[in-house]
């Protein structure tokens, strides 16, 4: 039987990023991992996980969600930092 954290190591995602996926498209976390496991094996899908996280963190700054802001903030930062293309 697989555990949420095996389907999160498989996605090739950190679980901050499937969170953050989570968070912006109001899903469970299980959908997060299979949405963003299909997103990070493409090119576009990369670019889309990058726009989902920046969204997310300018709606942290817009309800005043200062902390969560910068926590998503190292979330891209280190997504970029795997994905320089971006």
């Amino acid at each position: 039987m697989l555990t949420i954290d095996d389907c999160i190591a498989l996605s090739d995602l950190t679980e901050a990023e499937i969170d953050a996926i989570a968070e912006h498209e109001h899903l469970p976390e299980i959908l997060a991992v299979e949405l963003g496991c299909c997103l990070a094996h493409d090119a576009e899908g990369i670019r889309r996980i990058a726009r989902i996280i920046r969204e997310d963190i300018d709606r942290a700054r817009r309800h005043g969600q200062a902390v969560h802001a910068r926590q998503l903030t190292m979330v891209l930062d280190g997504f970029v930092h795997q994905h320089p293309a971006l």
